[in-house]
């Protein structure tokens, strides 16, 4: 159940990072999320390790259990530390980037960041990168000549919205770099609780193991009887 949980979140991230990745250039960014799936496959394996060993009450197999449980501990760790250095970099790249893609948007034959921009201002309920008066220093707006700004920026309940600046109450007054830089942290904030979570779920894993392997060098049942040279 743990790895499934991992895996699900893990995939989230990338599904989610998917629709916001025009907006940062990092790639480094999904590491966290590469390295949360790649501990989760590895949980189900270790998992069923844990359960054999148990079941026939393998001494080597627990052991085992117990170094695999501490690796994936020390990888969740990572992950956490990785996922606070990632999370405090995206506004850096958000600001760096923005701008870049609102000057390239083409709403005549849009590309894949020029969607990607309608998507994020409908989503988020934004326009242009601070306000909606920022599409105003974009290549598009000068060279539409209409006034206007995409229709992504019209508020959802408004039907006849064109998306006219002579009209500012029918758009959306937030920004959209401040909500995708806080939509990311809090991709990123899922991961770094998930790590959090589970990696207290290994050290409860971990001091199970060791109890039934302390348990089982002290009982009697499990120790060799030597009598007069020999075995009972």
């Amino acid at each position: 159940a743990a790895a499934g949980i991992l895996c699900y979140v893990g995939a989230y991230v990338f599904i989610t990072y998917d629709d916001y990745n025009h907006f940062f250039e990092d790639v480094y960014t999904l590491i966290p999320a590469v390295i949360i799936i790649a501990v989760g496959t590895l949980l189900f394996i270790i998992g069923l390790i844990g359960c054999c060993a148990t079941i026939r009450e393998s001494r080597c197999g627990l052991a085992t259990f117990v170094i695999i449980l501490l690796l994936v501990f020390i990888t969740e760790v990572v992950v956490v530390v990785l996922g606070y250095i990632y999370r405090a970099k995206v506004e850096d790249e958000v600001d760096h980037r923005i701008q870049k893609v609102y000057n390239g948007y083409n709403g005549t034959n849009p590309d894949a960041a020029s969607r990607a921009i309608d998507y994020v201002q409908r989503q988020l309920s934004c326009c242009g990168i601070h306000n909606y008066s920022d599409w105003e220093n974009t290549v598009w707006f000068k060279q539409t000549k209409n006034n206007s700004v995409p229709l992504s920026c019209c508020k959802a309940a408004l039907s006849n919205c064109t998306g006219s600046l002579t009209r500012p109450m029918d758009l959306y007054s937030e920004g959209c770099e401040a909500l995708v830089v806080k939509k990311l942290q809090e991709i990123m904030m899922y991961v770094i609780w998930a790590a959090l979570a589970f990696a207290a779920i290994q050290l409860l894993g971990m001091l199970c193991a060791c109890i039934v392997l302390c348990r089982r060098s002290r009982d009697p049942a499990y120790e060799l009887l030597i009598a007069g040279g020999t075995y009972a």
